[in-house]
């Protein structure tokens, strides 16, 4: 199992508030992670690594820094919004462009704002750039209207160095935020709380850098998952938490995919012909949205109809059509799915609109008879560290078509 994307972005992005030389341990080597080394680059921190078949990462962080994340870097991917806490709390301002990234409707940025804005930050936009400043950051209690990872995480790298206690209500809850607070207290940061939903922060005056192994990668897991849920067969996965990824586990067990916990790690065998079940994504710990395009996916061909309610993103179906080409009976209407199940999917050409719909895509493929193939998959590389290398190696039949791209 890889280090998990939505972790180690932000522990990169971590390392901005000590000066010196981080050691990153089990980070995917994805392209979202080389864009947000060049972020760091551009900022004038240096990333290399010193064992890469490992996932070691060695970030050197200057004592002064360029305090700006520029257009052309931050479009790539909506993570980097997260450098804007760590520079707003040790050097006192910030110039970040407005975020980019996967495409899953309006996804605004205000409730980061706000938050930061509680600990004294003040805020202008113009021609697309945030503009941050603040001499000194002061702790306050900050209620989240909503338990987001994003604001969550910017909150928590800015609070540890402000003065005095932030406690931050609603905060969301996922092993990621547990695995940056625990970075972050390996810092010498005082962090309470993570993983529940109140946070308590001491700021404190300065950081040191740290050595740190990135928690595993739960959607990578799930990936697998559904990988043998819609090919059957067994597999047996290295280094996955079924802790992290409770409720989507019942879930699948429901369907009547077989899951066992070992020490460290799943293992997990299909019948010929998983069953339909109801799922609604929700906050951690319940079914997180990047789920669900793999839930859909199981579904078209569950035996029965299943109906898959987003409650966390608006518009993001937009993989919908594509699963349909393949043969799959799905009918949007508004924030529900309603999947019923088909005997087989047809292979067919289909475009990956984000990282996690792809991945989909190809798992569909999996269960698909005939050729898919899947374009714009650039989008899985951005999450997925050789995704294609280890269905073969389960025995699946799928390959780049080009690969030099």
């Amino acid at each position: 199992m890889s280090g998990a994307k939505n972790s180690a972005l932000k522990l990169m992005a971590a390392t901005v508030l000590a000066q010196g030389r981080h050691i990153l341990r089990n980070v995917p080597r994805i392209a979202d992670v080389d864009t947000m080394a060049d972020l760091l680059a551009r900022m004038g921190a240096s990333t290399t690594w010193s064992d890469e078949a490992a996932g070691v990462l060695v970030v050197d962080v200057p004592e002064t820094m360029n305090a700006e994340a520029p257009y052309e870097l931050v479009e790539r991917m909506r993570a980097s919004i997260v450098v804007l806490g760590p520079l707003l709390a040790r050097f006192g301002e910030a110039r970040v462009a407005v975020p980019g990234g996967d495409d899953f409707g309006h996804r605004p940025i205000d409730m980061h704002l706000r938050a930061l804005e509680e600990l004294g930050a003040s805020f202008a936009l113009s021609h697309g750039v945030i503009e941050g400043r603040a001499e000194r950051l002061t702790g306050a209690r900050v209620l989240l209207e909503y338990p987001s990872v994003g604001a969550t995480e910017n909150l928590l790298m800015a609070a540890v160095l402000a003065k005095g206690r932030t406690v931050i209500d609603n905060a969301a809850r996922e092993p990621e935020i547990t695995d940056l607070a625990a970075f972050l207290t390996g810092m010498g940061a005082e962090v309470s709380g993570a993983g529940s939903s109140t946070i308590t922060i001491e700021g404190v005056e300065r950081l040191d850098p740290v050595d740190h192994s990135v928690v595993s990668d739960r959607i990578e897991a799930a990936t697998y998952l559904a990988a043998v849920g819609m090919a059957g067969g067994a597999i047996s996965i290295k280094g996955a938490r079924a802790d992290h990824m409770e409720m989507l586990l019942e879930k699948l067990r429901a369907m009547g995919l077989r899951v066992d916990d070992g020490s460290d790690q799943l293992w997990a065998s299909a019948p010929d012909r998983l069953a339909a079940v109801d799922v609604s994504t929700l906050p951690y710990p319940g079914v997180a949205t990047d789920y669900k395009p793999l839930v859909v996916a199981l579904l078209s061909v569950s035996d029965g109809v299943g109906i898959l309610t987003e409650n966390v993103f608006a518009g993001r179906f937009r993989y919908v059509p594509e699963l349909v080409r393949m043969g799959a009976d799905i009918r949007v209407e508004g924030h529900h799915a309603v999947v019923r199940g088909v005997e087989a999917l047809s292979g067919a050409p289909v475009r990956a609109p984000d990282i996690r719909a792809g991945a989909a895509l190809v798992v569909a493929g999996l269960a698909a008879d005939g050729e898919t193939l899947v374009s714009d998959a650039h989008h899985v590389a951005r999450g997925y560290q050789d995704l294609v290398g280890n269905l073969v190696r389960l025995g699946a039949d799928v390959a780049y078509e080009d690969a030099s791209s």
